[in-house]
């Protein structure tokens, strides 16, 4: 035989066998996470000191501006072949394990669990903080006021439904300040026990059938739709009922052991929400900022277009705006914009000032580093 040929089980004499490169490996993968452990602890140390500093100044323990530069870092330093958001979503625990070491804090939301909220505040915060489910969103501002949370997490707008009233509605007369926001893309699921063909109602919350009206236009034309006040309670009722389906989580669906009739039913590709976190302070300025405030104007012919114009002339970009009525009197409105820039920047504190002097009220809502897409996650 030929010293070279492969023998009898295919493998060449001089190569390892494919048992012993696997421990090889397995060991080596076992070294490379014995110093990943110690430079972790080495870092929660480092972390434990930050918090003395931070308690000693009274700084908050979130602070999203410096959570976003790390981010940024990792993703500079990162070769590959992991990708960068794998990196960022192991990092999320590391934050969120090393803030624990400063302070447990608790983060309020729109609940029940397995709410779009909920894994929006998760991707936030991450498993080491304690989460606090509210019924509505009035709750989940209150949890935050009486100082029941640290954080509060709500829905503000979405995409293809648009801005969420009670949350707009609820800072006119709230304290806290936006720090954070969270922009999670969204995919719904029709949800049942049974098949498609035996499906007379349809569970879900308004913005979600906001959302996927096409489609049940189509695939489920004459069957009844029954809101509810969560997709995660839409699923939750649609266990109970065999003539049913939701539109939910796959997450909600696994938990109450049902299957998934229909996947990404939502009638637009992107659809997105964009939550905001809300807290007794503004974020820090980091370089790419947004801005929210809330205004009233003068009853005069031409106020809002002049309120406007001082954003134009001070080169301040709006990304929204949104009206609603002010309770005080008919047709009177109060005006929520979004903008690019810090209250911080030069510019930008002198646009406010020249918007004090347009309007009756003028109120800063937050300040916050621009967000990125999270990891999508189950429903609103």
């Amino acid at each position: 035989m030929n010293p070279e040929s492969p023998n009898a089980s295919g493998t060449p004499p001089d190569a390892e066998p494919p048992s012993r490169q696997l421990q090889q490996y397995r060991e080596e993968i076992d070294r490379i996470d014995r110093d990943v452990v110690a430079l972790l602890n080495e870092r929660a140390k480092i972390a434990q000191s930050v918090g003395h500093v931070k308690s000693g100044a009274n700084s908050a323990v979130f602070a999203p501006d410096r959570e976003e530069q790390v981010y940024a870092n990792i993703r500079a330093a990162n070769m590959g072949p992991l990708p960068s958001e794998a990196l960022k979503a192991i990092y999320r625990e590391v934050i969120s394990g090393m803030r624990a070491l400063e302070q447990h804090l608790t983060v309020a939301f729109l609940g029940p669990v397995h709410t779009f909220t909920h894994q929006a505040a998760l991707s936030r915060f991450g498993s080491s903080s304690q989460f606090l489910a509210a019924r509505t969103v009035a709750e989940v501002f209150a949890l935050a006021e009486k100082g029941t949370a640290d954080y509060s997490v709500v829905p503000i707008e979405n995409s293809t439904g648009g801005g969420v009233p009670d949350t707009l509605d609820l800072f006119v007369n709230s304290d806290l300040q936006v720090c954070a926001e969270i922009m999670l893309p969204i995919h719904h699921h029709l949800i049942s026990a049974s098949d498609l063909g035996l499906i007379r109602h349809v569970y879900s919350h308004p913005q979600s059938f906001a959302q996927c009206r096409h489609w049940l236009a189509i695939h489920l034309p004459g069957v009844d739709l029954i809101e509810a006040s969560s997709n995660s309670r839409a699923v939750e009722q649609a266990s109970e009922d065999a003539a049913s389906a939701a539109i939910g989580p796959d997450i909600a669906a696994r938990a109450h052991g049902l299957k998934i009739l229909a996947s990404n039913i939502e009638d637009s590709p992107i659809n997105v929400t964009r939550f905001l976190v809300l807290g007794k302070h503004i974020g820090r300025r980091s370089g790419r900022d947004k801005t929210a405030v809330l205004f009233s104007i003068r009853d005069r012919v031409g106020a809002l277009r002049d309120a406007l114009d001082v954003f134009e002339r001070h080169s301040i970009n709006l990304t929204k705006i949104e009206s609603r009525p002010s309770r005080r009197k008919v047709w009177d409105y109060i005006f929520f914009v979004d903008f690019v820039g810090h209250p911080d920047d030069h510019h930008v504190t002198a646009a406010l000032d020249a918007l004090r002097e347009q309007c009756v009220h003028v109120k800063v809502l937050g300040a916050w580093p621009q967000a990125e897409l999270a990891a999508p996650g189950p429903g609103f």
